[in-house]
């Protein structure tokens, strides 16, 4: 009876602490963070996009294109799209692919938040919310470039014309951003630089005026 009650008594030892250890193990397993969150999330994102790319022929360059401008505009929504009701950017699904209509679309949309985030620097200057939104969309444009000829790189397709065209379509864009930043630019300094030539032209005429022999 003795021997009975021992192994009994065992039994229930490790039926009660076996539950103890797993529950224990289970809530050991940390919770992922928001950064390796983000991660895996990207990840789905470039595997969703390389599977979509792997269906079409790339060689033309117009599904190059279209890779470019969804991770530039993925890239500005992660950056731009904190909650505060600045609508999310969009792509069409038929639209010109060409390096400058692409270009034209991501300056566009890009440009397109200046309104929303100005509302949120009320009290700042205008030429400095301005620089501080080029900066900031600027780093989303090129990582959103960066991202998409790392998929094309692994696609074997970053050559060619699709090189070519996606260059082309950064140095569009860089020139958008330039000619859309100019606009806060102080008039003084455009309008000096308009009339930088009116001197020398009127200087020019005296001279001109003087060198005629006379009557």
């Amino acid at each position: 009876m003795a021997i009975q009650t021992s192994n009994i008594a065992n039994s229930n030892t490790s039926s009660t602490t076996h539950p103890d250890a797993t529950s224990a193990s289970a809530s050991a397993k940390p919770a992922p963070t928001a950064t390796e969150a983000m991660a895996r999330n990207k990840a789905q994102v470039n595997t969703q996009i390389v599977q979509a790319s792997l269906t079409v022929s790339i060689s033309a360059g117009n599904e190059s294109q279209q890779l470019v401008l969804r991770n530039v505009v993925d890239k500005l929504n992660e950056l731009l799209d904190d909650g505060s009701g600045i609508p999310a950017l969009q792509t069409a699904s038929q639209q010109d692919n060409s390096p400058e209509g692409t270009a034209g679309r991501i300056v566009s949309l890009a440009t397109g938040f200046y309104e929303a985030f100005a509302k949120k620097h009320p009290n700042a200057d205008e030429s400095e919310t301005a620089a501080a939104f080029m900066e900031t969309i600027r780093s989303g444009i090129e990582q959103g470039f960066k991202d998409a000829r790392g998929i094309l790189e692994g696609l074997s397709a970053l050559q060619g014309d699709v090189a070519s065209n996606v260059d082309k379509t950064y140095e569009l864009v860089m020139k958008g951003l330039d000619e859309f930043m100019a606009k806060f630019q102080p008039k003084e300094s455009t309008e000096a630089g308009a009339q930088a030539g009116t001197p020398t032209e009127a200087k020019a005429g005296v001279q001109s005026d003087s060198t005629k022999p006379a009557a």
